[in-house]
This record gives structure tokens, C-alpha cells and sequence, in this order.
């Protein structure tokens, strides 16, 4: 049988036996999708193909350890990692914008909102930075759908027009997906008590 009539889980199978041919088939099955997926999050071709290199290693060495254990999910559990990808990339070139939520009109309500300090000295600043790094790593923790609306509003400030747009979803949809990531926000925060009063 050839190898474009398997499915994922024999794709992998057969990589992990050895068979390279399997993996490039893998590879050219999902590449758009989760190239696509890095795209629209960071805007830029250079950042983007950078990411999808990054993440393709991520998941060869995943696979050739022997961690990988999706029941043959393999698309989703791949863009999870070029979701986390994105994250990183974020948070080493410091874009760690303000998480807003739109339940009203305004988009003025924030997570960091007791986080704006008087620009008092390097020690509070460099604290709050700290802080801020803590919350966005926290986000990986939410589910796929609230960490994907999170995202686009943390670091592409979206609007949740355009948010429902590209997702296919409604406004209020969007907007409910964003409470429910903020409330989670909050419970994580707690359980792992960092101590920002949103």
C-alpha cells in the first residue's frame, strides 16, 4: 500500500521502525495547516517559517524518544506545540502584551491590571516583569479554545470581531471563551499562588 494511503498513527508507526520516507508524507499531509496556524498568530513570514522549523524538530525528537502517545491525534497534538512554539517565541523577544477582555464596549480591563506600578525603581519593574513571564506561561495550562482566543488577544490584539472572524464562532462566543479563560486564569493563579488581584 502506499504510504499517502495511511493514516497518521501508521505514518508514525512506520517512522519510528525506521521508514524516513513515512515522516516527509506526515509532514507534507500537515505542513499548510500548521504553518497556517503559526501565521496568523505572529504576522510575519521570516517568524513564521522560523517556528515551523522549530516545531517539526520538536515533534521529530518527540517521536525518535519515544513520548509520543496521541492515539494517532497526531494534527491537534502538533499544533499544540506550534501554539506553545508561538508562546516562546513571544516571550523571548518580550512581547508580552496586556490580556484584555471585551465584556463590555471598552477594552480597558486587563489581567496585569494591578500590575501598572509607578515607574519606581529597577527592583519593582523587574518584578513585575517576572510576574507578567509567570502569567503567560500559565496560559498553556488553559484549554486548547480559551488558549487559542487568549493568544490572539495577548499577542496579536485582536478584537473579538475579528477573533470571531478568523475562528469561525460568533462574537458572544468569542467573548464567552475569553470569560471562561480568565476565570480559569484566576483559579490557576491561585493554585499556584501568584498573587495578581484580577
Amino acid at each position: 500500500m502506499s504510504l499517502t494511503k495511511l493514516d497518521d498513527r501508521f505514518l508514525i508507526t512506520e517512522y519510528i521502525n525506521g521508514n524516513e520516507k513515512a515522516f516527509e508524507v506526515l509532514m507534507l499531509r500537515h505542513k499548510d495547516r500548521i504553518y497556517r496556524s503559526v501565521y496568523m498568530k505572529v504576522k510575519n513570514p521570516a517568524f513564521a517559517e522560523d517556528i515551523f522549523q522549530e516545531v517539526f524538530i520538536k515533534i521529530i525528537n518527540t517521536i525518535k524518544l519515544g513520548n509520543y502517545n496521541e492515539e494517532g491525534k497526531f494534527l491537534p497534538w502538533a499544533l499544540r506545540i506550534a501554539q506553545n512554539m508561538v508562546i516562546d517565541h513571544f516571550r523571548r523577544n518580550k512581547k508580552i502584551k496586556l490580556i484584555s477582555e471585551s465584556s463590555s464596549k471598552t477594552d480597558d480591563f486587563n489581567i496585569f491590571h494591578t500590575l501598572k506600578l509607578e515607574e519606581a525603581n529597577i527592583e519593582e519593574r523587574i518584578s513585575k516583569q517576572e510576574l507578567e513571564s509567570q502569567v503567560v506561561g500559565m496560559i498553556e495550562y488553559l484549554p486548547d479554545a480559551q488558549r487559542e482566543i487568549l493568544t490572539m488577544r495577548l499577542f496579536q490584539e485582536m478584537s473579538f470581531k475579528d477573533i470571531a472572524e478568523q475562528l469561525d464562532i460568533s462574537i458572544n462566543t468569542a467573548l464567552g471563551r475569553m470569560r471562561y479563560a480568565l476565570i480559569n486564569m484566576r483559579k490557576i493563579l491561585s493554585e499556584k499562588q501568584v498573587v495578581v488581584d484580577l
